[in-house]
């Protein structure tokens, strides 16, 4: 199995520090991320993902159809894109500076996280990487960041820009600083999309990422 058909599972594996569970089946923990996996479809592994599953739902990522564990009800399904930088992405000029992001910013990036939702993002999800972001007259207009790593790989995620700033380039030139990151340090960037999200896809496809496979997401939880 590649890294990249489950890489939430590979992600923990490779960062331990983030999550919580066992050898069959890991979560991040509860104040990073909402993310889980078994390490594989066996029937013991999807036991010890359901057993990971209390307080709320999880999201589960992966090339494979996703196998429902007993115990589990799927509140939601749908289909997204996995892609990957195939050149150099060149860091893109523009008039606003761009800022490292740090835990001082912490509060103001979930609440632009929260308005926007471009996926999971709770009180210490800045912590799986670095972020960077755009103000404009003192405000956090735009960011993006880094989720997942695994050996050779970094996400791009986290981009979101607040409805009163967009149409200026803002999100596209925030990816651009991340994957160039990425790829200075000798790793490949890679990233998801929603298939329905054709804007996203267009804007990463211009910055020279291409389609790799699709992936499967499901919100698991316990029954109501």
């Amino acid at each position: 199995m590649n890294d990249l058909d489950r890489p939430v599972w590979a992600t923990l594996v490779h960062s331990p520090q983030l999550g919580e569970g066992g050898d069959l089946a890991k979560r991040f923990r509860r104040d990073v991320n909402l993310f889980a996996s078994a390490r594989d479809d066996s029937p013991a592994s999807l036991a010890s993902l359901a057993a990971l599953v209390d307080d709320g739902p999880v999201y589960v990522l992966q090339a494979a159809p996703i196998l429902v564990p007993d115990g589990l009800v799927a509140a939601r399904t749908a289909r997204g894109v996995q892609m990957l930088a195939s050149q150099p992405v060149g860091v893109e000029a523009g008039e606003d500076t761009v800022v490292e992001l740090t835990d001082a910013d912490a509060p103001e990036m979930l609440a632009l996280a929260q308005l926007t939702q471009p996926g999971p993002f709770l009180r210490r999800t800045h912590t799986m990487g670095r972020f960077v972001g755009i103000r404009i007259d003192g405000r956090l207009a735009a960011m993006a960041g880094e989720r997942m790593r695994l050996p050779g790989f970094t996400e791009v995620s986290g981009v979101c820009t607040h409805p009163d700033f967009r149409g200026r380039g803002l999100a596209r030139r925030l990816s651009s600083v991340i994957s160039n990151g990425i790829q200075q340090r000798g790793e490949q960037a890679f990233l998801h999309a929603w298939t329905t999200n054709l804007a996203a896809i267009t804007l990463y496809e211009r910055l020279g990422f291409v389609p790799r496979s699709e992936v499967n997401v499901a919100v698991l939880q316990r029954p109501a």
